[in-house]
């Protein structure tokens, strides 16, 4: 078995996985609660709380019990907030040196990437490798409050980055938006909640999507258009509005998701959609992925809703499925903490 470590931000995560049986446990401690005063993340309290959680964590899931049966720890090592890494990064170390184990280094967002396809491994671990190859060519889009790109995986295994946006990210501009609204932290659910009461074709928010020719994507332009938007309506009026605002403005950013992600579709040839990331567990934008799968004839691989946000299943999958892509601890190379770490 695999043990994984996550603490890339706000969330301490634990998970086993087992290649014959896959995910056998995860444990996740989320700190919503905490931050949601502060209207955002606050590093230095978020590495705090991951100081504290961890080892009750480990206590309360029976992990230490299976000790004999854990081969190897995997730990996220980039991207993200660097001392919540660090936190993790220096649990994950002291228990492979107590276990006597390796400890590997896995790039969140490659965990990501990969998180549609747990549920494939799930339906059938024994076939598992046969279903993955017939996916492939895959394009997959990773659309979270940090991160929104699009990407393809090879027939041999190679990820590439194909878009990704210019400034903010999509779940960013998302729970901006929702703040200039007035809405609390996080914003991004309460946008969709208010959304599926309005119509979203009321308000024309500009939706930005790029010329086929040119792979990128922009939210700030969006995001400024509904500050303006905000500004000239008094409180009664935008309470009002709030409705249709929110399903426009979500609209907007789910059309320009959609959109490049059309193009690329069009433009490549590919076996099958993937849609990952914290910002996947929107309904609007999950539906919207499987209708365009459909028109391309493919199958819609969607992250499950409890491996869309940080989570430590999808980094014990990714060290299984790509094992040459983590970075292994060695006396010479110490694994080291990698805030800006990219995809590909």
């Amino acid at each position: 078995m695999l043990l994984a470590v996550e603490s890339s931000c706000d969330e301490s995560a634990l998970a086993l996985f087992d290649s014959e049986r896959g995910v056998v446990g995860e444990w996740v401690h989320s700190q919503i609660d905490l931050h949601r005063e502060y209207g955002g993340v606050v590093p230095d309290l978020a590495s705090r709380e991951h100081l504290k959680n961890f080892l009750p964590l480990l206590d309360a899931s029976g992990i230490i019990e299976q000790r004999d049966q854990i081969e190897q720890i995997a730990v996220t090592h980039g991207p993200g907030l660097a001392g919540c890494l660090a936190l993790g990064m220096a649990f994950a170390k002291s228990l492979a040196l107590a276990w006597e184990i390796p400890v590997i280094g896995v790039n969140h967002l490659l965990g990501h990437a990969y998180s549609p396809f747990i549920s494939l491994h799930a339906a059938n671990p024994q076939g598992f490798a046969a279903a993955y190859k017939d996916c492939l060519p895959h394009l997959g889009l990773i659309v979270s409050g940090g991160n929104t790109l699009l990407f393809s995986i090879c027939e041999a295994g190679q990820i590439t980055v194909l878009a990704e946006t210019v400034d903010d990210a999509a779940g960013e501009a998302l729970d901006k938006g929702a703040k200039l609204l007035g809405l609390p932290y996080p914003g991004g659910p309460l946008v969709e909640k208010l959304a599926l009461r309005g119509n979203p074709q009321a308000y024309d928010f500009p939706k930005a999507i790029a010329p086929r020719n040119q792979n990128r994507f922009s939210f700030s332009g969006l995001k400024t258009s509904l500050r303006y938007r905000a500004e000239k309506m008094d409180d009664a009026s935008l309470e009002a509005a709030m409705p249709d605002i929110c399903a426009s403005y979500q609209g907007a950013v789910i059309d320009q998701l959609c959109g490049k992600t059309r193009h690329l579709l069009a433009a490549g040839s590919y076996r099958s959609l993937g849609l990952s990331g914290g910002v996947s567990n929107n309904r609007a934008l999950r539906s919207a992925m499987e209708r365009l799968a459909g028109r391309y004839g493919m199958p819609c691989l969607l992250a499950q809703p409890q491996h869309t946000g940080d989570n430590a299943a999808m980094i014990a999958f990714a060290a299984y499925l790509d094992p040459q892509a983590g970075s292994v601890e060695r006396a010479n190379s110490p694994l080291e903490v990698r805030p800006a770490l990219r995809l590909g």
